[in-house]
């Protein structure tokens, strides 16, 4: 064994590792890459919690253009809207995003992340029990079509990102309009059922490949750490011209 193997054999024992950085292989530069080319210049931030996607979009992306983020839940809404408050270009909206406006029951996650308008599987709970849910709320919904037009504001390039667990399928039946001036968009897909009644993997990626996008990349999100088994991914799709 190397000098070179024994040292990254003895860092990763401690819980970290050494290795070449290869933009291309990180999911942070990959990112950055993506918006840059794709010129994003709005993104619209659907199922925000606590706003940890646009803090990770300011710090680690260097995103400096808008944010509008959108949180049913009330307390998380309320730790979303410091988070915003202290950064710029970052508007937040309180109710969620649907195929119709009305209003729902959403369950309220332990880990508050993991919160969902639909019952969530044994599976989930396995891999993750502190997200067993601990509570109900009853939250306003909206379409994306109803807002779209007064939200964008003359942005052209526009990064529709839906973490919604499990819900995603039923905001982009809301946003059928929308959708045809949104060129990308990332959504979380399911391996394995996680949410019941939840679209998988291949209902979502049929459903934006019949509308012209194709994906683009895929970062890892959720897996059970028992077994290894990979369950969940963020998948970003753009449609090519």
């Amino acid at each position: 064994m190397t000098i070179k193997h024994e040292i990254r054999n003895l860092i990763r024992r401690r819980g970290f590792d050494l290795s070449r950085f290869k933009p291309l292989l990180n999911p942070t530069a990959r990112r950055h890459q993506l918006f840059e080319i794709y010129k994003i210049d709005l993104v619209l931030d659907v199922g925000a919690n606590t706003g940890q996607f646009g803090e990770y979009l300011r710090s680690d992306v260097d995103y400096r253009g808008r944010i509008v983020s959108f949180e049913p839940m009330k307390a998380a809404f309320e730790k979303l809207s410091e988070t915003a408050g202290r950064l710029p270009e970052w508007e937040v909206n309180n109710f969620a995003l649907g195929e119709h406006t009305g209003s729902a029951e959403i369950n309220i996650a332990g880990n508050s992340f993991s919160s969902s308008i639909l019952p969530m599987e044994q599976g989930h709970i396995d891999a993750s029990p502190e997200s067993k849910y601990v509570g109900r709320e009853t939250i306003e919904v909206k379409t994306l079509d109803s807002i779209y037009d007064q939200i964008t504001d003359g942005n052209a390039n526009v990064f529709l990102k839906i973490d919604t667990q499990g819900f995603e399928d039923r905001i982009l039946a809301g946003a059928e309009n929308s959708l045809q001036q949104i060129a990308t968009v990332q959504l979380e897909l399911s391996f394995v059922p996680v949410y019941s009644n939840a679209p998988l993997f291949t209902d979502i990626f049929e459903i934006m490949r019949s509308m012209g996008y194709r994906l683009a990349s895929i970062e890892e999100v959720f897996w059970n750490q028992e077994t290894g088994q990979l369950l969940q991914v963020d998948g970003i799709f753009h449609r090519y011209s």
